[in-house]
């Protein structure tokens, strides 16, 4: 959700102190966000009841619905490490990726909710109807540079889900790429330095000042 929320204050702030505006696999279009849209049906989801329970929500039941994207891939990845036990590089690699997906915080409740409502159930983002500090977030609004990444194999954010936001803002200096590699793996790891980071460099490099 970082690329969100740096998306709504680029909107929100068009002649604030952003330059430039890199996001990777920002979703926009929250109705392609296939399992993530489903498990939040309004007719099934009672989000009020759950934050005026719990308040915040707990990183156990977030780090569940991740896993649950993919059932088997936690087992997978012990296998595969399983397999690969004499490799101390990729051991080290292992828990350090396991670690840091681990390492969840509890989300605040009411964002949660109004994450909910607004983006998952009425789309408001996508459909230029979202309201916040009575002021309407319209994509058009950003006009500073934009580099949006995203990930082929992405099974959290999928391409479709992304795809609308820079045909949405209002700038003219604006680039999508799309690279090889997952939701994680698109800017983390071995494969991330080799396609993502000199990409970023460079476009960083001749609009930096």
């Amino acid at each position: 959700m970082g690329g969100v929320l740096s998306t709504l204050y680029a909107a929100l702030h068009p002649d604030g102190p952003v330059k430039n505006l890199a996001l990777f696999t920002t979703p926009v279009d929250f109705s392609r966000m296939k399992l993530f849209h489903a498990w939040s049906d309004r007719r099934y989801f009672d989000v009020d009841r759950l934050i005026d329970t719990v308040g915040n929500v707990p990183p156990e039941m977030l780090f569940a619905s991740f896993d649950m994207l993919r059932p088997a891939g936690r087992s997978a990845g012990v296998v595969q490490l399983w397999d690969n036990m004499a490799n101390d590089e990729f051991v080290k690699s292992y828990r350090m990726f396991d670690r840091w997906g681990a390492e969840m915080l509890p989300l605040a409740g009411e964002y949660f909710r109004q994450t909910v409502k607004d983006l998952m159930w009425d789309n408001k983002l996508f459909r230029g109807e979202l309201v916040l500090g009575g002021r309407k977030v319209l994509l058009k609004n950003i006009r500073v540079p934009v580099l949006h990444a995203l990930a082929q194999h992405d099974h959290i954010v999928p391409y479709e889900a992304g795809q609308p936001l820079i045909a949405g803002i209002g700038s003219a200096d604006k680039e999508e790429v799309v690279l090889k590699g997952g939701h994680v793996s698109l800017a983390a790891g071995a494969n991330a330095v080799r396609r993502l980071w000199p990409k970023l460099d460079d476009w960083l490099g001749v609009r930096s000042t």
